[in-house]
C-alpha cells in the first residue's frame, strides 16, 4: 500500500490582500459595518475585521450598485 501524498511540490504564491471597501457616506448601514469594522481592528480580532470586509463589499455591490 503506498503512502498518500500531503504536501505541495511547489511553491505557493500569495499576492498582497486588496484594498478595505470603503463606506458610502451617506448611509447608515455602511456606517455600521465601518464602525463594526474599526472595533474589531481596535481588539486585534482581524478575522472579524475579514468577515465585515466581505459583508460591506456585498451590501456596496447591492444597495449601491458597486463591483
Amino acid at each position: 500500500m503506498s503512502t498518500p501524498k500531503t504536501t505541495i511540490t511547489g511553491p505557493v504564491h500569495l499576492t498582497a490582500p486588496g484594498r478595505e471597501p470603503e463606506p458610502v457616506a451617506s448611509c447608515r448601514e455602511c456606517l455600521g459595518f465601518a464602525v463594526t469594522r474599526a472595533n474589531a481592528r481596535s481588539v486585534g480580532d482581524y478575522s472579524k475585521v475579514s468577515d465585515v470586509n466581505v459583508m460591506l463589499r456585498a451590501h456596496l455591490r447591492e444597495d449601491h450598485a458597486e463591483a
